[in-house]
């Protein structure tokens, strides 16, 4: 493990990023330190296109077909859920989704995902691998509540586990929920000709909270090199906490340089983001070795409460896979005993 000072103090920074806080404390760190660059404005951004798709009535019908190739094949030779693949749903024009109801609209967006990602990984312990993202605030008390996912609160900038994230739109909110990508290269770009004391920050170890694991904290970089690409992946309630679930007291804490990282990181995020309106039915593919995703606070209703599902997916098997015989898709939403707040 990295080596931290015993005596150092966790900076004044939580999950929420606070700009003029930022701001702040950039101006103290570049008076302290003269050897920093400073910042400059000179990097503008290009709009982004809409990266949206619209499936015809021949692509749906397509898929209605592989699901009926799917459970036909289920029935023929007694094999779990978990055999999802795209030998057992097959799209060979490949279209994604279509608007169901019940058990099989997972099967449905699980079967297509797979022809995007390949391999799922496990989400809860017990080898769960679709998750549910819905305000569960109101069957919870709030301190119980670990993690962004299962408020109406923002969501701000973050990677996941996999390569790739998938989500699928059950429902919407009533108002507000916007889903943000920014590219992470176009950040990196950034902060590379600006502040590029920044990259040597995020390119070291920084103590990842476990939140009462064994061991209490891991540490890694945040930003890496693989395949002359570069990739930054990292989620801020990790440093930082979250409501009922504050960071760690007994682990290092991060540095002023790692609290001004972190937050350079999502502010470029928000500088260079698009915006996508979530309609019901849609998937979400996100790459997580090249984008951020976030997500704005939302209002539910009793006719809209926004419900997403959750894929995390790997183009290659890692260790957070799990065997086709035992993944788990369950049907309602509950809390992740990993984001849950300790009990006390």
């Amino acid at each position: 493990m990295a080596t931290y000072a015993t005596s150092a103090k966790q900076p004044d920074i939580i999950y929420h990023p606070d700009e003029a806080k930022w701001k702040a404390r950039t101006a103290r760190r570049l008076a302290e330190d003269p050897t920093l660059p400073r910042i400059s404005s000179r990097l503008g951004g290009k709009d982004w296109t809409s990266p949206q798709y619209e499936l015809s009535a021949e692509q749906l019908k397509e898929i209605d077909d592989a699901l009926k190739y799917f459970k036909g094949t289920l029935s023929a030779y007694h094999k779990p859920n978990g055999y999802l693949s795209p030998e057992t749903f097959p799209l060979p024009h490949l279209g994604p989704l279509h608007t169901g109801r019940g058990f099989f609209v997972i099967i449905i967006y699980a079967g297509v995902s797979s022809h995007v990602g390949g391999v799922r990984g496990i989400q809860e312990r017990g080898g769960v691998v679709v998750g549910h993202i819905k305000d569960l605030t109101n069957a919870n008390a709030a301190k119980v509540v670990g993690g962004p996912a299962y408020t109406a609160d923002k969501q701000v900038f973050h990677t996941d586990a996999g390569d790739l994230v998938a989500l699928f739109v059950l429902e919407t909110a009533a108002e507000g929920g916007l889903s943000r990508i920014s590219s992470s290269w176009k950040v990196y770009n950034e902060i590379a000709a600006t502040r590029p004391d920044l990259i040597k920050t995020l390119s070291e170890p920084w103590p990842f909270d476990e939140f009462g694991g064994n061991p209490k904290y891991t540490d890694r970089p945040l930003l890496f090199h693989h395949d002359s690409k570069i990739i930054i992946q990292y989620a801020r309630i990790l440093f930082t906490g979250f409501d009922g679930r504050p960071r760690s007291a007994d682990i290092p804490p991060i540095t002023e340089a790692q609290a001004e990282a972190l937050d350079t990181i999502h502010f470029l995020a928000e500088k260079y983001a698009l915006g996508l309106s979530f309609q019901k039915g849609d998937i979400q593919f996100i790459n997580n070795l090249s984008l951020f995703h976030a997500r704005d606070g939302f209002r539910d209703s009793p006719e809209h409460k926004r419900h997403l599902l959750q894929l995390e997916e790997s183009w290659k098997k890692r260790f957070y896979s799990t065997t086709p015989d035992t993944e788990r898709f369950p049907l309602e939403p509950a809390i992740n005993p990993l984001e849950k707040a300790p009990a006390t």
